[in-house]
């Protein structure tokens, strides 16, 4: 029986595609696009949690002569930052939004339980998932498959400072390959660093879609759930 629930979906935002062409901080004007496209969603009758990494403030993995789980720490705050933001641009424009940190921090986030989360999307709220899985070694990517998984979402957009997915690097080589269609095992056995082995396993093991997709234009994430073919779409079969 597939648990699913067909208007519940994540959208995952890469920190660098909200700070756009400052590459560092927050783009105002780009976060008040995502926040309409979001609330467009929202009155389609989706259900939508979110993840949001913190590449735009601090990546632990340039941080050489510092240990891991220092650097991961700081980028789970980091990411707290990005929610705190989002949120208040959502709220705004009249949609109620909450923040849920996997790190306890009551003066600012709820804490992440799930049901309370499934809860609050029934009560159509939109959910902000901060800091992580609480734990170092995994990624944002990581974290947004398994909230994914824990609230039968039946979809991730993942929103990156690329419009899809290429053999390598397209900014380097003019000759790389676009895929329009992946397979998590295309994925993992062509080494595609587009999201990280862990988050690769744990959402074909569980069979959640999802589609790759650039932010330049903030009108893709309507788009996509629209069903217009961008970007990449990566499933467990076709």
């Amino acid at each position: 029986m597939n648990s699913k629930h067909e208007n519940r979906i994540i959208l995952k935002l890469s920190g660098e595609a909200i700070a756009k062409e400052h590459g560092m901080g927050i783009n105002f004007t780009t976060l008040d696009e995502i926040a309409i496209e979001i609330k467009n969603a929202y009155d389609l009758g989706y259900e939508i949690a979110i993840v949001i990494g913190g590449g735009n403030f601090w990546r632990g993995r340039s941080s050489q002569d510092m240990d891991r789980s220092t650097a991961d720490y700081m980028g789970m705050l980091a990411t707290v930052i990005n929610s705190l933001a989002l949120q208040s641009t959502i709220e705004n424009i009249g949609i109620p939004t909450r923040v849920m940190s996997a790190i306890e921090m009551n003066k600012v986030a709820e804490p992440y339980i799930r049901r309370k989360a499934v809860r609050h999307l029934e009560k159509k709220r939109v959910v902000i998932f901060s800091a992580g899985t609480g734990n170092p070694f995994f990624s944002t990517d990581t974290t947004a498959a398994l909230r994914a998984a824990e609230i039968d979402a039946s979809k991730i957009l993942f929103a990156k400072n690329i419009d899809a997915v290429y053999d390598k690097d397209p900014k380097v080589f003019k000759d790389a390959k676009k895929f329009d269609k992946l397979t998590y095992k295309e994925v993992i056995d062509k080494e595609l660093q587009v999201i990280d082995l862990t988050a690769a396993t744990l959402l074909n093991d569980n069979d959640i879609p999802i589609h790759i997709f650039g932010l330049d234009e903030p009108h893709n994430i309507i788009r996509i759930l629209n069903g217009e073919k961008i970007g990449t779409e990566i499933r467990r079969n076709f």
